[in-house]
């Protein structure tokens, strides 16, 4: 990653065998050395916090800008599928709800790693496959988020290091060039949600936000979750998401995934279906993640509160807080 004057002044407060290593052309050409980067009692590489500044490579090629997450590790650019017009069991499936493809960009001492979930059409996935492979953009996960739908989407999980994540971009522009994704737009106007938030909230113990019609809950895990050596913090998706989607009279549709370890799995699928929540997969989304995690995606329509109640004790089977 070029040094930007935000990514000097960070480095100025480094150790002096930190700033000599600092002076070559390339960040990642000899590591940082420092505590915050590196925790050698556990040989496992901690994300660093960046700047705008530092993806305007990745921002210029894609056509779009991110935000940070988890102290400024992470910088996490929406991908949604406004687009598409897919209806499921006869709700007509708003993009929040379950197209919010997205690709989060972190910078270890290493390199710069992506991870992310991109939202394509049956017809579209060969040329996108393609496309990734063509740049060295791994596919780690391949499923559906929906049961019945009409027309067919797929969603596929990437993962790519490189020492220049303009590299890394160019590869996801390539795969979203194979799709219709327009351009992103300016967010708009928030509209009435006809949900008691407050009692989604109070039943799942977990607050939600608003966001483009859709309740959306993010609940992180307790576990720290590591990759081959690297520390994967939540806002790359290592998190159980529930989303609601109103559909009239306080009820909605849910839809989203819980994040779980093995010794979790049966726990959660029994909890939804006692609930009467459907489970549409069961996947994982990376190949060397410790401990290791795995996802169900789920749907239901019911009134809201009586589903965040249900979906509480699957919550409650899993390492959260």
């Amino acid at each position: 990653m070029p040094f930007t004057p935000a990514r000097m002044a960070r480095r100025a407060v480094l150790p002096l065998p930190a700033l000599l290593l600092a002076g070559s052309p390339n960040a990642f050409d000899a590591p940082a050395g420092t505590d915050s980067d590196y925790d050698a009692n556990h040989c496992r590489h901690q994300p660093i916090p960046t700047a705008e500044a530092d993806w305007k490579p990745v921002t210029a090629l894609l056509g779009r800008t991110g935000k940070f997450g988890d102290h400024s590790t992470v910088y996490r650019i929406p991908l949604p599928r406004t687009d598409l017009h897919v209806s499921s069991y006869g709700v007509a499936i708003k993009p929040g709800l379950s197209f919010g493809g997205y690709a989060a960009f972190a910078e270890y001492r290493d390199g710069v790693m992506v991870m992310g979930d991109l939202v394509v059409t049956e017809d579209e996935l060969p040329m996108v496959t393609d496309a990734l492979q063509a740049h060295g953009i791994e596919q780690t996960a391949l499923h559906k988020h929906l049961l019945e739908q009409t027309p067919p989407v797929w969603w596929t999980h990437i993962h790519a290091m490189n020492t220049n994540p303009a590299e890394l971009a160019r590869g996801i522009k390539a795969a979203l060039d194979a799709t219709t994704i327009p351009p992103a737009a300016p967010p708009g106007p928030q509209p009435p949600l006809d949900l008691d938030t407050a009692g989604i909230d109070k039943a799942l113990g977990h607050k939600g936000t608003a966001d483009g019609g859709i309740y959306k809950v993010t609940i992180a895990r307790n576990d720290t979750i590591v990759d081959n050596g690297h520390v994967l913090p939540p806002t790359f998706g290592v998190t159980t998401g529930i989303n609601f989607q109103p559909v009239g009279g306080g009820r909605a549709a849910i839809n989203g995934d819980f994040a779980m370890t093995v010794p979790e799995v049966q726990k959660v699928l029994q909890a939804l279906r006692k609930g009467n929540i459907d489970v549409v997969e069961l996947h994982n989304h990376s190949f060397t993640e410790q401990p290791r995690l795995f996802y169900t995606h789920f749907w239901a329509v019911d009134d809201g509160v009586t589903l965040a109640n249900a979906l509480r004790v699957a919550v409650d089977a899993t390492n959260v807080s």
